[in-house]
């Protein structure tokens, strides 16, 4: 028993984390069978998805994990890649801290694509927390944080496979291998390999609706474990290769690129990962442990978009050591540590060179304390100086109250501040005839001043029982006010009559987003849950024509989920069946008041309605199929192009996107397992 005990400390420890570690050890003890876990005894607003929940829809990949999910909104980010976006707090994903185990993953260079480059069946679980998050990840969290966690050797079986073909002719294959090497090592091979074949315009516009895309994911993991002395070790090497074209149906690469032949796009990406971490838990004091994570990561995207060429390489290296224990009992825990990153950019837009180097180097402190009954919180803080961004105190608090039974009161606040990458953050305009103008004021990136920001929030749930079934509701507010913002501003006029452009400035006067969400669950039968949530967001800033809302953020948006499973037979032979329902409001439109009639759009868009349904039949325990589908209402933005006639044109847009282009697409898959 004691052995076992050891163990399972040991794997809490690889996250590193005291939010991640007390996710995973009181959701599984209070609601083990659901897929969407929350604990009343977290002291921060954290929902953990379980690989249950992430099998309700197809998660072809990360950016694909959130469908059945109301805390995260999922959207297109432009009418030719495909790529998905998500956004929490009404904010987009630059200003969530993306963590891969802890270790950052998706920033910089990777934000447009990154979550599209972690397949969903390499996926353990997701760790989704609101609001400010823990000074042991960092300074750059605005909105909130996403960890995922990927499948453990020590939990991997030897053999998985799941095979996917959809209707919109993308093919998907991932095989996992796992061996025990000796008694205290494990390997697990992951390979992951897509492609899109078919040449798609069901919009007839001229363009590709997804792009032709091919990509090749390879992850080698050793995990090292010796209870008895209290060490655990993690190793990962990791390559990736992705490769997007798209643009004119009948643009070829070999002969049209660089020229006005055929609009056309390729996104070249080439990836590089090693990392390492090192846990000991002290085996006489199974409260105290350290933890040591080393990764370094190369990033090389080459790509054009029509004549416009964006190249970028980031060469990153993330180091961070932690330090756990008390302070006299139990209830008063603490981490403190270090951290070191390092990124060198080699950014290209066009003939404009934008290289630079980036270091910072801090030091951490976080105070968590817990009566283990009604009251907890963690206050930390950390101090930090960066090249760039000067010396500067990240304060972050956390405080959790449950005032009776099932109920729990949460509150959080706290600062963020980074530095914003206008290029990498913002491809989906290079799609488009738009001039890129930067106001420069001599800040240290891109001219431009770092972005800094508040979070506060608020949030309250309870549980009881509704017609003999258990329910719950719950509400949550959170207020973002930025004190320095970088303004990507689609608003303008623009300086000469028949351009259009977006400018990149620092904000003059007030930025804000404020974000509430309405929950409300209710087993309606035996197997039969329903899930609902509704939200509204009021972002505003100060543009230079004035203030307006955030362009392409719906404010109200309501979402729906039904899942229904059979009573598992013998053999485990079973049914389960899930659908989803997403209401988006109107949005804010960018100005194109100055484009031709034909290609000018109205100032809001229409709301819209979208459905995802799946049925998945399990045959044993070894096997199963699911067949789904996406938008099965085919709900398909009118005019998703603009100028798509004259794409070498003054008024050419792809990039304001809020809808669907494609409309319904139908998926099937196989999941083989030899345990």
């Amino acid at each position: 028993m004691k052995k076992q005990f050891s163990i399972l400390l040991l794997i809490l420890l690889c996250a590193f984390s005291s939010y991640s570690q007390d996710t995973l050890r009181e959701v599984k003890v209070i609601s083990k069978n659901k897929g969407l876990q929350k604990s009343s005894r977290i002291t921060a607003n954290t929902t953990l998805l379980t690989s249950k929940e992430l099998l309700k829809a197809a998660c072809c990949n990360l950016a694909e994990s959130f469908e059945t999910n109301p805390s995260i909104d999922v959207n297109f980010s432009d009418a030719l890649t495909g790529t998905k976006q998500i956004k929490m707090l009404g904010l987009t994903s630059p200003y969530l801290i993306i963590t891969e185990e802890n270790i950052p993953s998706v920033r910089g260079a990777s934000q447009a694509y990154g979550l599209s480059f972690t397949p969903g069946s390499w996926v353990e679980s997701i760790q989704i927390t609101k609001g400010a998050g823990s000074v042991v990840n960092g300074y750059e969290s605005i909105s909130g944080q996403i960890n995922t966690e990927l499948i453990k050797p020590v939990n991997n079986i030897p053999f998985f496979l799941n095979v996917y073909g959809s209707s919109d002719s993308r093919f998907e294959l991932n095989t996992h291998f796992n061996k025990r090497i000796s008694d205290k090592w494990l390997t697990s091979l992951f390979i992951h390999g897509n492609t899109r074949v078919s040449k798609n315009d069901i919009n007839n516009d001229g363009f590709l609706d997804n792009p032709l895309a091919k990509q090749i994911n390879i992850l080698n993991r050793w995990q090292y474990t010796d209870a008895e002395k209290g060490w655990v070790s993690f190793i990962n090497f990791r390559y990736m290769n992705d490769k997007k074209q798209t643009g004119e149906v009948y643009f070829d690469p070999s002969k049209d690129k660089g020229t006005t032949n055929f609009w056309g796009s390729e996104i070249n990406t080439e990836r590089i990962n090693v990392s390492t971490k090192l846990g000991y838990v002290f085996p006489d004091m199974p409260y105290q442990s350290f933890g040591f994570q080393n990764a370094f990561d190369s990033h090389n995207q080459n790509s054009y978009f029509g004549l416009n060429t964006y190249n970028i390489k980031q060469s990153s290296y993330y180091s961070n050591l932690i330090f756990n224990s008390i302070i006299d009992n139990t209830m008063n825990k603490f981490a403190t540590g270090l951290n070191f990153t390092y990124d060198k950019y080699q950014e290209f837009v066009n003939v404009n060179d934008y290289s630079r180097i980036d270091n910072s180097v801090g030091a951490f402190f976080e105070y968590t304390f817990d009566n283990t009954s009604n009251f907890s919180f963690i206050a930390g803080g950390r101090v930090d100086n960066h090249n760039r961004l000067g010396t500067y105190i990240t304060p972050r608090l956390h405080v959790r109250y449950n005032p009776w039974a099932k109920g729990v009161l949460r509150a959080s606040a706290g600062r963020g501040k980074r530095s914003a990458n206008i290029f990498a953050e913002n491809q989906p305009l290079f799609a488009s005839s738009r001039v890129f103008d930067i106001l420069n004021t001599n800040g240290k990136i891109y001219g431009l001043d770092p972005e800094i920001a508040w979070n506060y929030g608020l949030s309250f749930s309870q549980g009881f029982i509704l017609f003999g079934k258990k329910s719950d509701v719950g509400f949550d507010f959170y207020r973002t006010d930025f004190k320095s913002q970088v303004v990507v501003d689609l608003y303008s006029n623009p300086v000469i009559a028949g351009t259009n452009q977006v400018l990149f400035y620092n904000l003059k006067g007030k930025s804000y987003a404020n974000s509430l969400q309405i929950d409300f669950n209710l087993e309606l039968a035996k197997h039969l849950d329903l899930r609902s949530a509704y939200k509204y967001y009021d972002i505003q800033t100060d543009y230079l024509s004035g203030k307006s809302e955030r362009p392409l953020q719906a404010k109200h948006r309501f979402f729906g989920n039904l899942a229904y499973e059979t009573h598992a037979e013998e053999k485990g032979k079973q049914w389960k069946f899930d659908f989803t329902y997403n209401w988006m409001g109107e949005q804010k439109l960018p100005n194109t008041a100055s484009n031709p009639v034909q290609d000018r759009l109205p100032e809001y868009s229409p709301a819209y309605s979208l459905m995802n349904m799946q049925i998945t039949r399990i045959f044993s325990s070894v096997f199963e199929m699911y067949v789904g589908g996406e938008n099965i209402g085919n709900y398909i933005q009118k005019k998703a192009i603009l100028g798509s006639e004259n794409p070498f044109g003054p008024v050419f847009d792809a990039s304001i996107v809020y809808a669907p282009v494609f409309g319904k697409m139908y998926y099937a898959g196989l999941r083989f397992k030899i345990k």
